[in-house]
């Protein structure tokens, strides 16, 4: 479904009571026609752990896709010197954010956008946060993957990619004030890293005396990660302790009746790192290039 025709829309201005009503209530009434219900406010409670268990700091640019009243990328600007930007469709919203920031004194860092999710560039953001949907979600779910740089943190509440990228970490916890906006009084706080893209064929190189060399086969779901090695007398042994997480990677494969296990770092087409040799022989630099995606 296009943004045009939302499922998802919600927050109402939260912690921003210096705004008029009447403005408020009108755009509620904008939006109770565009979608069939209204605005769910997201409490500063909710937005204050998102950023949390984002670790947003001052080196941080957020981008809040479905920006609302615009207090997550406001809060972050304000609290914690982020920059950052806020996409929704609705027009009055986005005036009322831009109002806000430089209310706030953050309009150098915090501008918010008339703006499609879907069309919106985030590639420069090193953290997004969503309120949208399940169908939403689903629907964004490539976009965020495919155009976020590996490390990048993504959070969402109360709801989740679907069970093919599961988060990274999640957190729930009683918040009475949801309850008498949509019953429940409880949120939860969804963490995803955006994983390094490593599927492919790998050539990997031990720097040790013996100048060991494996083919790397590795297969890819969002942060989970299998595949297999051969070579050093190996022949498709599979992976096993394998990690993904943004750019460092780490995974382990039988050699010698012990096995190697690997640590390190993926950067494009290449990855390097050390690797604790079978049979307690000691530490080592390894290294691997990409030979075929």
């Amino acid at each position: 479904m296009k943004q045009t025709c939302l499922e998802n829309r919600r927050r109402v201005v939260l912690a921003l009571g210096a705004l008029p009503l009447a403005r408020l209530a009108g755009a509620a009434d904008i939006e109770l026609q565009r979608t069939g219900g209204p605005y769910v406010p997201t409490p500063q409670v909710v937005v204050d752990e998102m950023l949390r268990m984002a670790k947003v700091d001052s080196d941080d640019f957020v981008v809040d896709l479905g920006s609302g009243d615009g207090i997550i990328v406001l809060t972050a600007a304000q609290r914690l010197k982020a920059r950052g930007f806020g996409v929704d469709i609705d027009p009055e919203l986005v005036a009322l954010s831009n109002g806000e920031a430089k209310k706030r004194g953050v309009a150098d860092r915090a501008t918010f956008h008339v703006r499609d999710v879907f069309k919106a560039d985030i590639s420069m953001a090193t953290v997004v946060t969503l309120y949208l949907l399940p169908g939403m979600m689903s629907d964004l779910r490539s976009k965020i993957f495919g155009e976020l740089r590996p490390g990048t943190r993504v959070v969402s509440h109360d709801y989740h990619f679907g069970d093919d990228w599961r988060p990274d970490d999640q957190y729930t916890w009683d918040v009475p004030e949801k309850e008498k906006v949509n019953g429940v009084p409880r949120a939860t706080i969804y963490l995803w890293i955006i994983p390094a893209k490593v599927a492919g064929r790998w050539q990997l190189r031990l720097a040790t005396p013996a100048a060991e060399q494996y083919d790397l086969t590795l297969r890819q779901s969002y942060q989970s990660l299998e595949g297999t090695a051969a070579g050093g007398g190996a022949k498709g042994v599979r992976l096993s302790q394998s990690r993904l997480q943004g750019e460092d990677i780490s995974f382990a494969f039988p050699a010698g009746g012990d096995r190697h296990r690997f640590k390190g770092r993926v950067s494009g087409n290449t990855m390097e790192g050390t690797v604790e040799l079978a049979n307690g022989k000691g530490v080592a630099r390894w290294s691997a290039t990409r030979t075929k995606v």
